[in-house]
């Protein structure tokens, strides 16, 4: 494809074409010439946007573009309505590769009930790799809004699925050839599924079900970033128990092999919870095949602690995440 916007043969072949999946809530959707979607909603609701870019991965990345977006609506308790898309893309790309990448966006969004509202993608210069950026719009109750400064002292921790799940998935795909010298086939092959389990809406919708007044989906800094993130926020403190923090073996293993901190690595697919309930809420989570522990509790003060058996390490706040030491 030409440097620039592209044409609007491409934009109705390999863009426009590639959506389908409608919601009553939007009334004005992406076409040629529409520069702006509408989106009715109740007197009585609310909406809620997020927007994310994915700069740190190629393959999967509309995938991933459309599941980050809609985990930071979700850990407010929203309902995803619509997603608008800005896709840059490096001179040279194939037109077929913008097919491809619609395509996984457009089944994300079919999976999880979301509609693509609207976007720009242009080739550019500017990149060397594609680049998207997912603005997302929900809607909820105005008394149902989940904050992550909602912690309170007393209340219990809880965690879904593992840490560094995202991060595992992504070196596993990109970083294959070099890690083949030391794993097996099938290992890797687990590392790169770890890809299917990033959405964290079903674990939302189960924590809005229960009952908890935080949640924050754990991203770029890992779950050492998102737990500083809540106490800062909440202005609190918090204890951790680190032998309780769920971790799958393909992450440890693939750590190691890059001497990497699997507690700060990227981890979408992993939500933490505030909660009074959190055995009914771990048990709820299980009986929906979500993997849940509680790990920890909402301290007074602001002193945020990782307890290894005898040893107490105070949290700092998150720094560069450590896939970016791999990728």
């Amino acid at each position: 494809m030409n440097l620039g916007k592209i044409s609007e043969a491409v934009l109705k072949r390999s863009v426009l074409n590639q959506i389908k999946h409608r919601r009553e809530e939007v009334l004005v959707g992406p076409a040629v010439g529409e520069d702006c979607s509408v989106l009715a909603v109740a007197e009585d609701e609310v909406l809620v946007i997020s927007t994310d870019p994915i700069t740190g991965a190629v393959q999967d990345i509309g995938t991933l573009a459309v599941h980050i977006t809609a985990n930071d609506i979700a850990s407010n308790g929203a309902e995803v309505i619509g997603i608008m898309l800005t896709i840059l893309l490096p001179e040279g790309t194939a037109e077929s590769e913008l097919k491809v990448m619609m395509k996984d966006i457009e089944e994300v969004c079919v999976r999880l009930n979301i509609e693509v509202v609207g976007g720009h993608t242009e080739v550019t210069k500017a990149v060397h790799q594609p680049i998207v950026t997912v603005t997302g719009v929900g809607k909820m109750k105005r008394s149902d809004i989940i904050k992550t400064a909602g912690a309170k002292p007393g209340q219990e921790i809880v965690m879904t699925k593992g840490a560094g799940l995202e991060g595992t998935a992504i070196i596993a795909t990109a970083k294959e050839a070099e890690l083949r010298t030391k794993y097996s086939a099938s290992f890797l092959d687990g590392a790169k599924k770890m890809i299917e389990y990033i959405s964290v809406v079903p674990d939302a919708m189960v924590a809005r079900a229960v009952g908890v007044t935080s949640m924050h989906d754990v991203t770029e800094g890992g779950i050492f970033g998102a737990l500083w993130e809540i106490g800062a926020a909440s202005k609190v403190g918090l204890e951790v128990d680190l032998k309780k923090i769920l971790l799958k073996q393909e992450t440890v293993e693939i750590c190691e092999f890059y001497d990497l901190n699997p507690y700060m690595l990227i981890s979408s697919g992993c939500m933490l919870m505030i909660t009074d309930k959190a055995n009914l809420l771990v048990d709820r989570l299980k009986a929906e095949g979500i993997a849940a522990a509680v790990i920890g509790r909402i301290t007074e003060g602001n002193d945020r602690v990782i307890i290894n058996e005898e040893e107490r390490r105070f949290l700092e706040p998150p720094k560069s995440d450590e896939l970016y030491k791999v990728m």
